[in-house]
């Protein structure tokens, strides 16, 4: 199928302005927001109702496993080596084929995220900064996605950390929905990614007041204070 041919049934299929507006951020320009986000690591989760898993195991991530993750995320073997190989603290679940299905990474030092965004995120003293969280559709709405977290935040008190710090697409509702319900807080400032026919980014902080994820909170969850603030 030529160009337009693929045009047309996009089109057909997600309608007109979605194609347009698809094209528009994709050629020409887009705007992200990133909300800065923190948490203790000694504060227990908040419950919650997510379904159970099992018969995942645990693998830490290095420079020589990484094929593990050919099968769900073809595209991120060569990634997964090199930020093992950078020292970063990478953990992934294996399903009983060995075939990983989840990966979370943690950076005690300055991260720059050369594969995304493609800016830089200071991490301070005492912090981690979390990144690089998913799993495959099978396991959306399990409790796989707290574990994960609560694995790595546990991996990085042992190397000194008390605070995990990461940012989250305001796009993203879903992700906002999870900071909330692992407790997370906002810290009350912006990172804005700005890109340009596709190839110049250019990067801008701003600060705000009150909370921009207060209307996505249930009524009647509570609110986890981080109990160790630096």
């Amino acid at each position: 199928m030529n160009v337009i041919g693929k045009l047309r049934e996009r089109i057909k299929q997600k309608g007109l302005s979605h194609t347009v507006g698809t094209l528009w951020k994709r050629y020409v320009f887009f705007h992200w927001e990133l909300l800065w986000m923190e948490r203790d690591l000694v504060s227990p989760v908040p419950p919650h109702k997510l379904r159970p898993y099992e018969g995942l195991r645990k693998v830490d991530i290095t420079p020589h496993n990484a094929g593990v993750f050919a099968k769900h995320f073809g595209d991120r073997v060569a990634t997964m080596a090199e930020l093992a190989a950078e020292g970063h603290t990478g953990h992934m679940y294996l399903d009983a084929d060995g075939h990983a299905v989840a990966f979370i990474w943690g950076s005690i030092r300055d991260y720059h995220d050369r594969h995304y965004y493609g800016c830089n995120f200071p991490v301070k003293p005492g912090e981690f900064f979390e990144f690089g969280g998913e799993m495959t559709r099978a396991y959306f709405g399990s409790s796989l996605s707290v574990d994960v977290q609560v694995a790595l935040w546990e991996a990085m008190a042992a190397q000194g950390c008390n605070k995990v710090v990461d940012v989250c697409e305001t796009r993203n509702i879903p992700a906002m929905k999870l900071h909330i319900r692992m407790g997370y807080q906002e810290q009350g400032r912006v990172t804005h990614l700005y890109c340009l026919f596709g190839r110049w980014r250019f990067f801008r902080e701003t600060r705000y007041e009150g909370s921009r994820l207060e209307l996505l909170r249930k009524p009647g969850r509570p609110v986890v204070s981080a109990a160790a603030q630096t």
